[in-house]
């Protein structure tokens, strides 16, 4: 009697005499970057450092495509945006210490976001190792300690024999719904050591599926079916997991109005008559949210953002799934599913009994949007509605976004039509500057067949500067919009209505039109009446490309004050 956990995957004698003669010349570094291979890489991004040659120096035997950015958290960055628009996991490339450090904002940006980005970084020598003070150069304690409350995993490599499994299991944790960034760290020695280990050839790191308990799932399919105002949060898990059409078809199936969230943009039609939109940072969208009697909230853990900074109370009964099971009920009481957003739609659309009519609800849904629009035109925004509306005019529906924290963006998660799902993406999960332009080079190293669009204030900008030299280097096509206003605009704002007048928010900054150029770069500084031509000028045009927008912008009143 044979049981699957017995059968044996015996090497063919092709694989068996390569394995016998393997190739001279190879090192611990040929190991990393065959493993990557073997789980099916194609790209990897990373920036050297001496602890991390033998690495670099192995990718030039290698059919890995490599891109480089400038700074390590850049780099991280563009990295996180791969594994977004691409869903596979970003290989990341780190040397030790400082290069490792560097990197430590974009990768939390990628925990936040759920983006499988695998940093690979290298460590002083194994006899430097320990918490001794041996004086190696980049020399710390326990480098690992600095990654552990920001990663899902580490994985540490002492030997050249563990680094195929332990750059496998890495892979299988990043792609673990939920997504995320994970570490595994090389010393230098290990990698520039000579190996005589056969070449790495296909590996299976396949994570398994987080599936909903029937039971829940039940439970939940009757609490939707029996509901008189049903209501639905579509969060980014939404979007990770492609569950954008059987979102559209559970919502029309229980005639539920949907709000997506500012991670979950554009998981739901826009302008469908559900739609709600993701006017979250509104009290007319909390109020009708709270008087739902069946809120199911999908792939979103119901953050600071995503209830009007923690105002919303719900009312009803909660059905929370979520793949990350520390955030089911981590903010209120819920019938919470650990379960893959996609995989969870699938079993309530064949569980519901339905469909639930009610002629009332896109009327409900029109009177709520009317009331939103209402208060945002009695403030006198019409520029930062004129900039918003250009930027969506000129961006191709196909185009992905990248968005900086800056005031734009701010008006972005509420206001703009990202028209298909995966397309916009935002600093929103960690919140740090500089976000916009690296990201976007990385998705444009996923698809340089489509234009891409950076957005960043002035002071965001000033991150990113030296990436124009990255951008030109490897001709992606991305557009980078500036919008100048002489600092950092968003905490100008909050500074002066908490006390008054701001402090340490202007800034002096260069002529970027002019930079850019030095780069090699095309500029044009636009206007608001001319943005909208500008900027698809430039989005039109092949390689990268920046466009200033000299402007104040202004935020909308809150309601959660």
């Amino acid at each position: 009697m044979t049981h699957d956990h017995d059968v044996v995957l015996r090497p063919t004698d092709a694989q068996r005499q390569a394995a016998l003669n393997p190739p001279p010349g190879r090192n611990g570094g040929d190991l990393v970057v065959e493993t990557l291979q073997g789980l099916g890489a194609t790209t990897v991004f990373g920036l050297p450092g001496q602890h991390a040659l033998g690495m670099f120096d192995a990718l030039r035997r290698s059919s890995l495509s490599y891109v480089g950015l400038r700074v390590e958290n850049n780099t991280g960055f563009a990295a996180d945006a791969y594994g977004r628009i691409t869903g596979e996991v970003a290989p990341l490339l780190l040397s030790t210490g400082p290069g490792a450090l560097t990197s430590l904002a974009a990768l939390q940006e990628a925990a936040a976001g759920s983006s499988p980005v695998l940093a690979i970084g290298s460590q002083i020598p194994v006899a430097g190792l320990g918490g001794g003070r041996h004086g190696y150069l980049h020399e710390l304690r326990d480098q690992q300690a600095s990654f552990r409350d920001i990663v899902k995993s580490v994985h540490t490599v002492r030997t050249a024999s563990q680094i195929p499994s332990a750059i496998a299991e890495a892979w299988e944790s990043a792609l673990t719904a939920p997504h995320g960034p994970v570490w595994v760290e090389i010393p230098q020695d290990v990698l520039l050591a000579e190996t005589t280990l056969p070449v790495v050839t296909a590996m299976d790191a396949t994570p398994d599926e987080v599936v909903p308990r029937p039971e829940l799932t039940a439970v939940a399919a009757d609490l939707l079916s029996r509901a008189e105002r049903p209501a639905i949060i579509a969060g980014g898990g939404v979007v990770r997991s492609d569950a954008s059409g059987k979102l559209l078809a559970l919502a029309e199936l229980v005639n539920a109005p949907v709000v997506t969230t500012f991670g979950g943009k554009g998981a739901f039609p826009w302008e469908h008559p559900l739609s709600l939109q993701s006017w979250l940072e509104d009290r007319y969208t909390t109020d009708f949210l709270e008087d739902a009697d069946v809120l199911l909230v999908i792939g979103s853990g119901l953050g600071e953002l995503s209830s009007n900074y923690h105002t919303f109370k719900p009312r009803g009964r909660v059905i929370q799934i979520e793949a990350d099971a520390g955030k089911l009920e981590s903010n209120h009481p819920a019938l919470g599913i650990h379960a893959d957003a996609r995989l969870a739609l699938s079993a309530l659309l064949e569980t519901i009994d339905g469909p639930r009519e009610d002629a009332s609800t896109p009327e409900r849904v029109r009177t709520v949007l009317s009331k939103v629009k209402d208060r945002i035109a009695a403030q006198e925004l019409t520029l930062e509605q004129q900039v918003l509306a250009s930027v969506r005019e000129a961006l191709p529906d196909a185009a992905p976004s990248f968005w900086d924290m800056t005031i734009l963006a701010y008006w972005a998660w509420s206001a703009f039509d990202a028209r298909r799902p995966n397309t916009m993406h935002s600093a929103q999960g960690a919140g740090g500057l500089g976000y916009g332009f690296p990201a976007a080079l990385g998705a444009a190293a996923a698809d340089p067949t489509k234009p891409v669009l950076a957005v960043s204030g002035d002071g965001g900008a000033m991150y990113s500067i030296a990436e124009l030299a990255s951008a030109k280097q490897h001709d992606l096509p991305v557009t980078w919009l500036i919008v100048d206003d002489g600092g950092y605009g968003i905490l100008r704002e909050y500074m002066s209505d908490a006390f008054g007048e701001p402090t340490a928010t202007e800034l002096s900054r260069p002529d970027f039109v002019a930079l850019a150029e030095s780069f090699g770069v095309p500029g044009v500084r636009t206007t608001p009446e001319a943005l909208k031509d500008d900027l698809a000028k430039a989005l039109a045009e092949p390689g990268p490309s920046v466009v200033v927008l000299p402007a104040v912008l202004r935020m909308f009143e809150p309601t959660h004050l």
